[in-house]
């Protein structure tokens, strides 16, 4: 499958875009002036340890504190020699998703029932490492379980755990490379990443080398910073692009901007010699993205309705750490039978959520609420189809059975924003509700507050209700009955004064 990089470079921010078969597959939009942090390492200072959440806020510099769960804990958080982790290799190896998955390490202090207070005192300095974006009134979360990413594999220098891929099947390579790596690593663990399936000995060194290299300038710069803050940060977006999406399959690497080019042909020459042939600048008036619509795609992607070609659609609700997909026939009404048009619809919306899913990198518990279906292999072929779509995802998913409603539910590996978190606020007036109060229901709290002023016994004064325009011609349209019914309750007029700078449901009471 032929697939393309695109890379456009602006001032205030880049985008890479992943397009297999013209059809973007993945995008990556970071602003220079909000780049990510993870795979960030600072030095931290331990701010408060909590017993009863069993974790700590560690602050590394930034305007939040960071949280620090226990099972991120190294059992031996004061010492830098590597340390030996008890785990099934069978069960938990693999490479890091989005480069930090850190998940055999999780449960490590929770196995061995080690308390956070055991491990951590406050005013303690620590090593750690950025795992996830600070996101809405969330700190970034970190670990003190450090991984560098290469081209080939993961070099976790903390432990001397030795990990392949699981996309990596083939039993034979899987043990030429385990043999590899413990003929060229002397210290630490190694991650075999999906890209180092048929590398040699001297690529795996040259990579090993390389990170080895980094973890020893970290320890410097620990050793010589006093006050918490950053130790050394990842690639820019475009290399780690190039470093994790680039394989055998990508035809080209277009880049608009030369100045990166360059950047991206010194890191090929150095680390992947083979692809350096295959970067282009970009020099066409076109906007780089309309060479595959992609603008268009990332704006069908804001919106929260989605169509299918058939005519049927999808609904997105996103919150903080829920994703509710919601499938509907909308216009498709089918050829044969009621059934038949249901699985057809299910089975167009499957693609399409996996291909949304990645694009909106949406994350945490992802529920899609398929339309119902009688038929008990209908429910199963659904479920098969949207597991081998997800299969193609680079972030970690789950999939739950699908319950007799139809519902399914997903867990999606979140290190970063989604896309709406990225390039969109919540809107200002509605307050991120995304809705807000009808003019009947303004009118009605109006009327109520009016009431309570009968208590207050001022007799006498003229009242004035200061508002929204728009709900002064509403009640003095649609409810002057009520209006007329309240002046009589109080035994005094009621005037209105239009506020031009007031939210449609705010509004005062004062007394003349």
């Amino acid at each position: 499958m032929s697939a393309e990089l695109l890379i456009n470079v602006r001032p205030n921010q880049t985008r890479v875009a992943y397009v297999e078969q013209g059809v973007l597959a993945d995008l990556k939009v970071e602003k220079v002036k909000d780049p990510t942090l993870v795979g960030s390492i600072y030095k931290g200072k331990v701010r408060r340890v909590l017993p009863g959440m069993q974790a700590a806020f560690v602050d590394i510099g930034l305007a939040r504190a960071a949280f620090l769960y226990v099972g991120d804990v190294r059992g031996d958080i004061s010492g830098t020699n590597p340390t030996h982790l008890f785990v099934d290799e069978g069960e938990e190896e693999g490479e890091r998703d989005e480069l930090l998955e850190d998940h055999e390490f999780e449960t490590i202090n929770e196995e061995t029932h080690t308390n956070i207070q055991d491990l951590l005192t406050e005013g303690q300095m620590i090593l750690v490492q950025v795992a996830k974006d600070p996101l809405g009134t969330k700190g970034a979360r970190i670990t003190t379980h450090i991984s560098l990413p290469g081209r080939n594999v993961v070099y976790t220098p903390l432990s001397d755990h030795i990990g392949i891929s699981r996309r990596i099947e083939d039993e034979e390579e899987r043990g030429r490379l385990k043999k590899l790596v413990e003929k060229v690593n002397h210290e630490g663990g190694v991650i075999v990443r999906t890209a180092g399936e048929g590398v040699d000995e001297e690529s795996l060194k040259s990579d090993l080398d390389f990170l080895n290299r980094i973890w020893k300038d970290v320890q410097k710069s620990y050793e010589k910073r006093k006050t918490p803050g950053l130790i050394y940060a990842d690639l820019d977006v475009e290399l780690r692009a190039v470093r994790d999406l680039l394989h055998t399959e990508v035809d080209r690497i277009i880049v608009d901007d030369s100045a990166v080019g360059k950047k991206i042909n010194s890191f090929l020459s150095q680390f992947m010699p083979r692809f350096k042939n295959k970067v282009e600048i970009y020099k066409e008036q076109t906007p780089i993205f309309d060479l595959y619509d992609i603008d268009l795609e990332i704006s069908r992607s804001l919106g929260r309705k989605i169509w299918l070609k058939s005519g049927g659609y999808i609904v997105v609700d996103e919150a903080e750490a829920l994703v509710v997909i919601d499938v509907n026939t909308g216009r498709f009404v089918g050829k044969k039978d009621l059934e038949d048009t249901i699985l057809k619809t299910n089975l167009e919306a499957v693609k399409e959520i996996a291909h949304q899913l990645r694009i909106r990198n949406c994350g945490g518990i992802i529920i899609v609420d398929f339309i119902d279906m009688e038929k008990e292999i209908h429910r199963e072929k659904v479920l098969t189809h949207l597991e081998q779509e997800l299969r193609s995802d680079r972030a970690r998913t789950t999939v739950v059975s699908m319950s007799e409603l139809g519902l399914v539910e997903i867990t999606r590996k979140r290190t970063r924003p989604s896309l709406v978190a990225t390039l969109c606020d919540p809107c200002p007036y509605c307050e991120g509700r995304g809705y807000i109060k009808q003019n009947q229901t303004i009118t009605n709290e109006i009327f109520r507050a009016l009431e309570r002023e009968v208590e207050r016994g001022s007799k006498g004064q003229q009242i004035v209700v200061h508002c929204h325009a728009e709900i002064a011609d509403w009640i003095y349209e649609q409810e002057s009955e009520g209006l007329d019914f309240i002046e009589n309750r109080l035994q005094r007029s009621v005037a209105f004064k239009i506020e031009p700078n007031f939210h449609k449901e705010q509004h005062e009471i004062s007394t003349q």
